[in-house]
């Protein structure tokens, strides 16, 4: 029988190997007070606290999709931009059956489709109840065996024997440890991404990608990962070892400095290795967005439209850059599901999170996070006991720096990082309201209001969210509520 005593002790560990007779709960070193030697099982604790919290929410969404009668109060709202005149004009008045579904009101677009919107979120949240559970229990046995303490130990021992490593090349075994857990990862995640892609978006219509796309996509990513990641991890471990005492400056300032690159970097050399990128063709559309544009002082310099298409139908429109030099970005299918008019609100939208300096603060925000992280990290970087706790006890030199960081990270830091990233949803629906707003003031409410439905539409979003639900994990505010509050907005103006 296994040994349960609490605190646990993974069954791995650096200094006695697999010890399956003792099992869990067998100690390295008998009665220990130290308040580290919890860690363990307080982490797999909270993890599974966690898991049942996300689990009691999937279950009133998973209620939400199963509910039959189209929501009484996204009726009401859909019908009264109907009843105010924004729809789509029929080619024949006299013909209203004859109507394609696109010509039809708005509600009863969304009738339409409530059936199918609720069968794909159905799909979605099941789905997503299988996955999250076998992700939680991937990560309790990985902690409860030692997975981590082996996955080192099996790195330094392929560095010495094959590569002539030793135990001061921290850093070059780093790079060999994080490729293991890496292809470990997209290992155990790989089925539940192909059943995602090819089952369910597939079965409701939204994925276009072959196996072939998805696969040359999942090497590229791998290769970038490691061009990118490995001189990233390199550095800045380098910086954490030579850093001395106050080494998180030092740390905070090369994040500072990373994440400005990668924001440089990304859409401009990364992304078009997967998607085609091309500028918007001259017209009126063109015209009316640069005059937009120079209407809120945004130096729009490029115009692109992306092949979205191929690999999805689901749609977006986003801004990048720096200083003088902002782009815009349009997805193909988005220019195929709204009119123009409707793209310019949007775009409001979007502009309103730049001239309201929401993209700023989430930035400044970023950067703030990083610091007080990293200023925590360096509290306890050299606290052996927490990292004995999780198997890493091996009296022969220090802990390894990405060690630390992951162990800290998955440990102390996790209910603070639970905690900040509730605030900062509950943030981002604020700053979405700000921008529909910002939208409204300009004159575009009519167009973001139905351009909004269509997306919505065609996305087959959830008509009759869990407000629960929806206040934990959704960033932006479900649709009846953003229409709603633009409503309020235009009576106020009246």
């Amino acid at each position: 029988m296994p040994n349960l005593e609490l605190p646990w002790k993974p069954i791995y560990t650096q200094s006695g190997g697999f010890n399956w007779d003792g099992g869990i709960g067998s100690k390295s070193s008998e009665n220990d007070p130290s308040l580290w030697s919890w860690s363990l099982s307080l982490t797999v604790a909270f993890t599974l606290v966690v898991y049942v919290l996300e689990k009691f929410l999937d279950g009133r969404q998973k209620r939400a999709y199963q509910q039959t009668q189209f929501p009484k109060q996204l009726e009401t709202t859909v019908a009264k931009i109907d009843a105010q005149g924004y729809k789509q004009k029929k080619e024949d008045s006299d013909a209203a059956d004859a109507a394609t579904p696109a010509e039809k009101p708005l509600l009863q677009q969304l009738q339409d489709k409530f059936k199918s919107s609720q069968s794909y979120g159905l799909d979605k949240i099941n789905f997503g109840m299988i996955a999250s559970t076998y992700d939680t229990l991937e990560s309790v046995v990985f902690l409860l065996l030692g997975f981590l303490p082996y996955m080192w130990d099996v790195s330094v021992h392929l560095g010495q024997v094959y590569l002539g490593y030793t135990q001061e090349d921290e850093i070059k075994i780093t790079l060999i440890f994080l490729l293991l857990i890496t292809l470990v990862g997209t290992v155990t995640s790989l089925p539940f991404e192909l059943y995602s892609t090819f089952g369910i978006e597939r079965k409701h219509g939204f994925n276009k990608q072959t196996y072939g796309l998805f696969f040359s996509d999942k090497v590229k990513s791998l290769a970038l990962t490691f061009l990118i990641g490995g001189p990233f991890v390199a550095l800045l471990l380098k910086i954490i070892q030579m850093g001395g005492e106050y080494f998180y400056l030092y740390v905070w300032a090369f994040m500072f400095v990373f994440s400005v690159f990668m924001m440089t970097i990304v859409p401009v050399f990364i992304m078009p290795l997967f998607n085609k990128y091309e500028p918007l063709p001259d017209g009126t559309l063109k015209t009316r967005i640069y005059e937009l544009a120079d209407k809120l002082s945004y130096p729009l310099k490029k115009l692109f439209v992306v092949d979205g298409s191929k690999r999805s139908s689901h749609s977006n429109a986003y801004m990048y850059g720096f200083g003088s030099n902002k782009r815009i970005v349009l997805f193909d299918t988005l220019m195929e599901q709204v009119s123009d008019d409707e793209i310019l609100a949007i775009l409001g939208h979007e502009l309103g999170h730049w001239k309201l300096g929401h993209t700023l603060t989430n930035f400044c925000v970023t950067q703030v996070y990083f610091g007080a992280a990293f200023y925590f990290f360096s509290q306890c970087y050299t606290a052996k006991e927490l990292y004995a706790a999780f198997g890493f006890d091996s009296q022969s030199g220090s802990i390894p720096t990405v060690i630390a960081l992951m162990l800290f990270f998955q440990t102390l830091w996790a209910p603070v990082d639970k905690v900040l990233s509730f605030v900062l949803t509950i943030f981002s629906r604020h700053c979405e309201f700000a921008a529909d707003e910002f939208s409204v003031k300009l004159g575009m409410s009519q167009m973001l209001q139905s351009g909004l439905c269509k997306i919505h539409l065609e996305n087959l979003g959830a008509m009759c969210p869990d407000p629960w639900y929806s206040m934990y994990h959704y960033s932006h505010p479900p649709l009846v509520e953003r229409l709603g509050a633009m409503m309020e907005l235009d009576k106020k103006k009246a």
